[in-house]
């Protein structure tokens, strides 16, 4: 038997690009309208007050503000809070 394989093309060297998820803004940075704040896949984080989610999962801003992130009834929430 053969101790070499055949001189075949490899087939494990494809790979994936990364998709560049995760935190974009902390807590205590500011946001400003329409900022990213997360990008996740599925909803690990939930929009709490002053956010939205994206189709795709993205939190995002709808107001200006401080980010804050907390938990309301066992879910992880973000929201944006006014500057006084």
């Amino acid at each position: 038997m053969a101790h070499k394989k055949g001189l075949g093309s490899t087939q494990n060297v494809r790979d994936s690009e990364g998709k560049r998820l995760g935190v974009k803004l902390y807590g205590g940075q500011r946001a400003r309208n329409g900022s990213i704040i997360v990008r996740q896949r599925g909803s690990t984080f939930h929009p709490g007050p002053g956010t939205r989610m994206g189709k795709d999962y993205t939190i995002y801003a709808v107001t200006e503000g401080i980010v804050r992130f907390g938990k309301k009834h066992g879910r992880k929430i973000v929201m944006v809070v006014p500057e006084e």
